[in-house]
């Protein structure tokens, strides 16, 4: 099993990369957002990989976070979302909206994606919904390996200096800061006795309104009291 690819980009598809590790190309395709993230060829880049086998094809599908990777996974796991399908949703979405679709029951979002109907998009909210808070909970698990410092090119000296444009970004920091925070809050509020579905429920609804864990975990709670 490939599980994480670090190399050179030689050429950039639609929807596909042709990365050059040690003289071996691989293929490997992403979403459109994992695509817009990644620097331009000749660049390095390195990708969290799960390898789709067919009886006539092998694919090997790129992510730039394990929880990005196991979204897709959990995509495939409904009848009927091909691994083309799982990327649109991600590319879409994104993990962050995904995960916000999922756990509210957001059937039109997850219709935005190209190639998603209504009735695939409903099946997905209805069998995913309670599955979801488990990925929530994983925090940041392992670095974004699109902007973070473990990026490099394979062939070269590791302790020269690391090109510019593969230096941790603000935004992917924020970006992290904001998952770790609703998994520590996703922790603290099933450590209080609340469902994960309820718990995650409530958290992507005090998304839009609070960021850090404190403020999370009160908005939530607020959510989560009984009404009357």
């Amino acid at each position: 099993m490939i599980g994480k690819i670090s190399g050179r980009i030689d050429y950039r598809g639609s929807d596909h990369l042709l990365i050059d590790v040690r003289g071996v190309g691989y293929i490997v395709y992403v979403s459109e957002r994992t695509l817009m993230a990644l620097p331009g060829p000749g660049e390095a880049c390195a990708l969290y990989t799960e390898l789709m086998v067919r009886e006539d094809l092998l694919q090997l599908f790129g992510f730039l976070t394990l929880a990005e990777k196991e979204w897709h996974r959990l995509l495939l796991s409904v009848q009927g979302v091909g691994a083309k399908a799982a990327m649109s949703i991600l590319g879409t979405l994104g993990p962050d909206g995904v995960a916000r679709a999922l756990t509210i029951g957001d059937a039109g979002a997850i219709r935005k994606a190209q190639g998603v109907g209504p009735k695939l998009a409903q099946r997905i909210t209805l069998e995913l919904k309670d599955k979801a808070p488990a990925i929530m909970a994983m925090g940041n698990t392992a670095p974004d390996l699109g902007d973070s410092d473990a990026v490099i090119e394979p062939t070269a000296d590791a302790h020269s200096e690391q090109p510019p444009q593969n230096r941790p970004k603000p935004a992917a920091s924020a970006r992290r800061a904001a998952q770790q925070a609703q998994a520590d809050a996703m922790s603290a509020l099933t450590n209080l006795g609340y469902g994960p579905s309820d718990a995650a429920q409530a958290i992507a609804q005090a998304a839009e309104h609070a960021s850090d864990t404190a403020g999370l975990i009160r908005a939530a709670l607020k959510l989560l009291a009984p009404k009357g």
